[in-house]
């Protein structure tokens, strides 16, 4: 291997991706550079423009026009930080949003096309090879709170909401096949029946594997939005993955609108409730019951989203 033979590759892949000439191989007025931001501003727990610099590496007057630039777009929006006013948070509009829901989808459209070329029995070795390139140059070291990726759900993702689920419950706290029965009446009525406006799935990827999930649904309620089915798997925890899941409920909830967001849980995890009090959730009442062959406490949990920001 030689520095020679790193540049040819470089320079083959940039073709394959179209990274040379990003805006008009996506159809969108955006540069790779600025569609990576755009990305990172709808998938990084960190919106500090500071926090956004850091992470890119980029030069702090490039993306100082990069952030003018979505600002005139109506993209984005800036203001002082909450916990350091020194700082500036930047935030999505729902402009924002959808134009981000659109470069992504349009970016999984051109790589759904190109692995459309592959044929199926070349797929394994292809993504072994991809997972070897990047052990190798990230020197083996641990798994990074950035290298965690939030994204919709494709194809058996909510499938496998359902198996992890089922199989982590009964592990973790014991429970019976009726959880697995109320999961998978929750991600099928949101599979059969929901209003992607206003109601979303996200799944924590790591390595090329969901390792995360959380919903976000309507409640009976007016105004109110339900947090369901947060989990993440016992190997990625530590990652702030749960915190990240948590935040883009928040945020998505508040941005469409919701002016309440609830929950229901069980005592029992205990993980889950702090993580959900760091976000502002407040206990609201709490009742004994008998369910998944366990005796359990369920709570119910509410944030104001009118009353809380960042």
């Amino acid at each position: 291997m030689t520095v020679h033979d790193i540049r040819a590759f470089n320079r083959f892949y940039t073709n394959v991706i179209g990274a040379l000439d990003y805006s008009r191989h996506l159809y969108a007025p955006y540069t790779l550079t600025e569609s990576r931001v755009l990305y990172e501003l709808a998938h990084s727990p960190r919106t500090d423009a500071a926090d956004l610099r850091a992470e890119l590496s980029l030069d702090a007057g490039y993306l100082s026009r990069i952030l003018n630039k979505f600002e005139q777009d109506g993209l984005i929006e800036r203001t002082p930080s909450r916990h350091d006013p020194r700082r500036r948070r930047v935030t999505l509009t729902a402009r924002g949003r959808e134009t981000g829901k659109l470069l992504e989808e349009r970016a999984n459209e051109s790589v759904g096309s190109l692995l459309s070329t592959v044929p199926a029995d070349e797929r394994p070795r292809l993504a072994e090879a991809l997972t070897t390139v990047r052990t190798i140059l990230s020197h083996g070291r641990p798994p990074l709170r950035e290298d965690v990726l939030l994204r919709e759900p494709g194809p058996g993702d909510l499938g496998w909401i359902v198996q992890r689920n089922a199989a982590l419950y009964a592990a973790e706290y014991g429970f019976n096949a009726d959880y697995e029965g109320l999961v998978a009446r929750i991600v099928a009525d949101f599979a059969e029946d929901h209003d992607p406006h206003l109601e979303r799935v996200w799944i924590a990827e790591l390595d090329g594997r969901p390792v995360g999930c959380v919903m976000c649904v309507r409640d009976e309620a007016p105004a109110t939005a339900r947090l369901r089915l947060l989990l993440v798997e016992p190997d990625a925890r530590g990652l702030g993955i749960g915190d990240r899941l948590v935040a883009a409920v928040v945020d998505f909830a508040r941005g469409v609108g919701y002016r309440e967001l609830v929950l229901w849980t069980n005592d029992v995890l205990a993980a889950a409730r702090r993580v959900y009090q760091r976000h502002g959730f407040v206990l609201v009442t709490e009742k004994p019951h008998r369910s998944f062959g366990k005796d359990l406490n369920g709570q119910d949990w509410r944030l104001d989203l009118h009353g809380t920001s960042e």
